[in-house]
């Protein structure tokens, strides 16, 4: 086996027979004092650790204390710790499973005794990784048929729209690269993906003839139009296992000026991914067909989305998508759809 265990004591005798004890099944590394495993485990992978209750200058229940101190700071998976104690002191049981210890092993120890705890602990924890690992494997299948789902539903709000197809996603994908450049971790782009690819799922209540309707709309049609983000917001709201979603479907028309609907909000009070939302869907809406007019020139949604600055964008993620078009010289960008 090649589970690294290391051996913490100050008792030289000690060392010795649990070296001599489990060297021949397990690679071993005996310290004489906390600091020296804390000190050690900042170099080395321990799988392990076999820890005194009792020592000098550091005892045992600081040195665990330092270093789930510092696994915490440092993001490292905490290492399995067993203790080695000569009491039968139940408080010192209590303190040391408080810290986060396995089991204690009473000094000294039978040969036999300690082989068959260590193989017996190492197995739970070898078993408790596998279902950790098919756990993950399975919540990533899961994430992958929600974001399939989200995908299709999405295809079908576009699909009533005879003039957007794939607008959805096209929002989706700008919406992820501005996070991304704004500094978002994977996780939180994945989530604005998601939010976004449904923003306008409100407009499944729309009746078709107005949103495929030819020409400018009514001021009836057009606040008829207004209701999406709350209709959208109402079937998201049902949707616990994912409360995020309804923040891109309620406010992507909120304006940062207050001006917008449906609620006027304004400023920061808009949601972070509402605004992001909110230039990327501007930008796909100037840049596709329409049935009311052409794609708009390249300039032009330039010129557009700056003098939008501070009124209907958020100036940062505005900056963010302008840049995404300087890029973009071909003016390319509004034909991607991602691979199938």
């Amino acid at each position: 086996m090649n589970e690294k265990i290391v051996i913490v004591d100050d008792d030289a005798l000690i060392l010795r027979n649990a070296d001599n004890t489990l060297s021949d099944t397990y690679k071993v590394t005996c310290l004489k004092s906390g600091r020296m495993f804390l000190d050690y485990v900042k170099k080395n992978t321990v799988d392990m650790l076999l820890l005194d209750i009792r020592m000098p200058e550091m005892d045992g229940f600081a040195t665990l204390k330092a270093l789930r101190d510092w696994e915490k700071k440092t993001g490292k998976k905490a290492i399995p710790c067993i203790f080695l104690t000569a009491n039968e002191d139940s408080k010192s049981e209590s303190i040391g499973l408080s810290l986060g210890a396995m089991d204690f092993i009473r000094k000294p120890f039978e040969a036999e005794v300690l082989k068959l705890r260590m193989h017996n602990l190492l197995e739970l924890i070898k078993l408790q990784n596998d279902l950790h690992h098919e756990v993950e494997i399975k919540t990533a299948e899961l994430e992958s048929l929600s974001v399939h789902v989200v995908q299709t539903l999405a295809e079908a709000i576009d699909a009533k729209d005879n003039y957007t197809n794939g607008h959805s996603t096209r929002v989706a994908m700008y919406s992820k690269e501005i996070a991304k450049r704004y500094g978002y971790s994977p996780k939180r782009q994945e989530e604005i993906y998601m939010m976004a690819l449904l923003h306008d799922i409100g407009k499944i209540g729309i009746p078709d003839s107005i949103i495929n309707k030819p020409g400018r709309l009514t001021d009836e049609e057009y606040a008829t139009i207004k209701e999406h983000p709350g209709k959208g917001a109402k079937i998201l709201s049902a949707v616990t296992e994912m409360p995020g979603l309804v923040t891109g479907a309620r406010w992507h028309h909120e304006r940062y000026d207050g001006k917008g609907y449906p609620d006027g909000l304004k400023g920061d009070d808009i949601p972070e991914e509402a605004r992001i939302i909110a230039v990327a869907d501007a930008y796909d809406a100037m840049t596709s067909n329409r049935s009311y007019r052409e794609t708009i020139p390249r300039q032009h949604v330039i010129d557009e989305i700056s003098k939008a600055i501070g009124t209907q964008f958020d100036e940062r993620f505005a900056k963010i998508m302008l840049q995404m078009i300087e890029e973009d010289k071909d003016y390319a960008m509004r034909q991607c759809l991602p691979e199938e």
